[in-house]
């Protein structure tokens, strides 16, 4: 079996049976690909079935050198995926990455926004500019949701359901979850379809895409980027920003008035509520609340 060809049935089988979205595809790829760049610089020739662990092994010390632990962890795990692939199609019999050890890293908390910082950037928009009133519609939508940048490049208008005050996401894995959006981004939205999209004429297949950039395909996720990152800098704003910040702003936000941790992690889309729990840890407050709140001993005090 050749690289090129066991890579390629990984990345279908990445798709089709595991649902992955392109960007994940795209990043075991990336590894794998260093992979076969350090066999072909040390003129190493084992194939995806007959490499050991030994050879990984130093492919992941020579990454090492070159990457952060959060990226050596990441890369291991990529390689560990392929080759339990090639295991579960009876390609191989063991994993040479199974005895690995992965390195600590520790959980990354994520950046905020306060209600102000957000209230400043969406006041920043210029809604003259002939894109303003999408860009404001945009970062409501977001915020009001707690959407992946992918989710919101995505959003069709028959995913919206204003009578039931809910909307359809297709999140990661491509797997369907129904979040309740905000009046006030229900507003807006609703103002950008009858005023600003309707004079914008969709490309073939983006019809029913939400937000259309001004030749009416739909965006990428690098436009969203630059939108926040102009904003940012207009409103001298010292933290660094990304999408991803007003995903973790919704959940901060609403842990902190007072949110159950479970209906959090419904609607940001979390498998694991273990992956919601790090907003506790961004807000030690809440954990105080709770036990001065609930704990039995309280009325004692």
């Amino acid at each position: 079996m050749k690289w090129q060809n066991a890579i390629k049935d990984y990345q279908i089988y990445l798709k089709l049976e595991r649902g992955l979205a392109k960007n994940t595809i795209d990043s075991y790829s990336k590894d794998l690909e260093k992979l076969l760049l350090f066999l072909d610089e040390h003129q190493l020739t084992p194939t995806p079935i007959s490499i050991d662990k030994e050879t990984v092994k130093q492919f992941i010390y020579h990454t090492a050198k070159q990457v952060n632990p959060r990226s050596q962890a990441r890369i291991i795990s990529g390689l560990r995926s392929f080759f339990d692939y090639l295991v579960f199609e009876d390609y191989r019999e063991t994993n040479p990455t199974d005895l690995l050890e992965t390195p600590k890293i520790g959980r990354k908390l994520p950046d905020t926004l306060s209600q102000t910082e957000i209230d400043a950037l969406i006041a920043a928009i210029d809604l003259t500019h002939s894109q303003g009133e999408r860009n404001r519609t945009i970062l409501e939508t977001m915020y009001s949701c707690g959407l992946r940048v992918s989710e919101i490049t995505t959003l069709k208008i028959s995913d919206l359901f204003f009578e039931e005050g809910f909307i359809r996401v297709l999140g990661k894995g491509n797997k369907e979850r129904f979040v309740p959006i905000h009046p006030t981004a229900q507003k807006y939205i609703s103002l950008y379809i009858h005023e600003i999209r309707t004079h914008i004429n969709p490309q073939k297949n983006y019809e029913d895409t939400l937000f259309l950039n001004r030749r009416g395909k739909g965006l990428t996720r690098q436009m969203i980027f630059l939108i926040l990152k102009d904003l940012a800098i207009k409103i001298n704003l010292k933290k660094k920003i990304s999408p991803h910040t007003l995903r973790h702003s919704f959940a901060t936000h609403l842990l902190q008035n007072g949110a159950d941790l479970r209906a959090i992690q419904q609607m940001l889309g979390h498998e694991s509520i273990t992956t919601t729990e790090v907003y506790v840890h961004v807000d030690n407050s809440y954990l105080k609340e709770v036990v001065e709140t609930f704990h039995p001993r309280k009325s004692l005090s």
